[in-house]
């Protein structure tokens, strides 16, 4: 039975809000998200498994669940769990094969094991799922809402590769792309709950504007650790980054005040020692301490967009996820 035909145990909510416990509401999405990737194809399915089944942080659906919760419940929030979810995972797919990744979550990256061409078409069959699942909502706002936020993610993609090929390195078009990578698809996660509820106002704005923050300090401190992390915690090798040339802000606060880094940069980071003459350079010119208090005060702002909210323990917890971005260490 191909995934057109599913009839299984996952019935589409058809916008009954249910008050579950969150755990609940993840592990329902796990379920449902396991029957919507379902493939014949064995490579499609052996993809699917690594990437979108083998779990992961969820902090998508999770954001997606606690804006739901903190407007009081929002229809086909499964739904849209389940599309955010996708629409990240057909860009991880695609991401590691340009960026020419070697790991996934601490696996061999995909297109390393099947070839280009089942990774690029695995990430569209993900797509093709996305377009069914936000279908199933009847919602036009929600379909132009994602296609919006897939065209900013490309761009946002491309402006990067930009800024390594002509060394346009400044903090304007670092902050451009990660709000573009990254910050855009938190925002939909946040704000959809509200737009699927039909509110418009405060409210709405807070979510969408708590995205955009969190996503913001969230890619923040993943550039942070990308060099200045433990590759054991991340599951991958450090200075990924600096091998593709892209400047985060870490690398451009130090280039500010040593010459040298842009000409590692230029290098990416091809000369033994480079890695580690950044790290060095990060922790005793006090720049990583800079980055860290940026990415708290970042996250400071996202927890208090929240504040048009009423209380909740939905709330809170967006706030604490928020929050947690001050000592993240993977």
């Amino acid at each position: 039975m191909g995934p057109r035909e599913y009839r299984g145990p996952w019935p589409y909510t058809q916008g009954v809000v249910k008050p579950l416990p969150l755990e609940a509401k993840l592990a329902a999405f796990e379920e449902a998200l396991s029957e919507l990737v379902r493939s014949e194809v064995l490579f499609v399915r052996l993809i699917h498994q690594d990437l979108v089944t083998a779990g992961g942080k969820r902090i998508r659906p999770r954001l997606v669940f606690l804006a739901s919760g903190a407007v009081g419940g929002a229809p086909f929030e499964l739904e849209l769990a389940l599309a955010v979810e996708l629409l990240h995972s057909a860009t991880l797919l695609h991401d590691d094969l340009i960026d020419e990744a070697e790991l996934r979550r601490g696996k061999e990256a995909a297109y390393r094991r099947y070839g280009n061409a089942v990774s690029v078409l695995s990430g569209d069959f993900l797509l093709s799922r996305l377009l069914h699942v936000v279908a199933k909502t009847g919602s036009l706002e929600l379909v132009e809402a994602f296609a919006e936020t897939a065209r900013v993610l490309a761009e946002g993609e491309v402006l990067q590769f930009q800024v390594a090929a002509l060394e346009d390195y400044s903090l304007e078009n670092y902050e451009r792309i990660i709000t573009a990578k990254t910050a855009a698809l938190m925002a939909l996660a946040t704000e959809g709950p509200a737009l699927l509820k039909g509110l418009k106002g405060a409210w709405r704005e807070a979510l969408r504007r708590f995205g955009l923050l969190y996503g913001q300090a969230f890619q923040m401190r993943d550039d942070y650790l990308d060099l200045m992390g433990s590759p054991e915690a991340l599951g991958k090798p450090v200075g990924g980054d600096v091998r593709e040339g892209k400047a985060t802000l870490l690398t451009l606060l130090l280039m500010e005040r040593f010459p040298e880094v842009r000409a590692i940069l230029k290098r990416r980071g091809g000369e033994a020692g480079d890695l580690e003459r950044l790290r060095a350079l990060a922790r005793e010119s006090g720049v990583a301490e800079e980055v860290e208090a940026r990415i708290r005060e970042r996250a400071l702002l996202a927890a208090e967009a929240l504040d048009p909210l009423p209380d909740s323990p939905y709330k809170e917890a967006l706030k604490d996820l928020a929050l947690a971005e001050g000592k993240r260490l993977a």
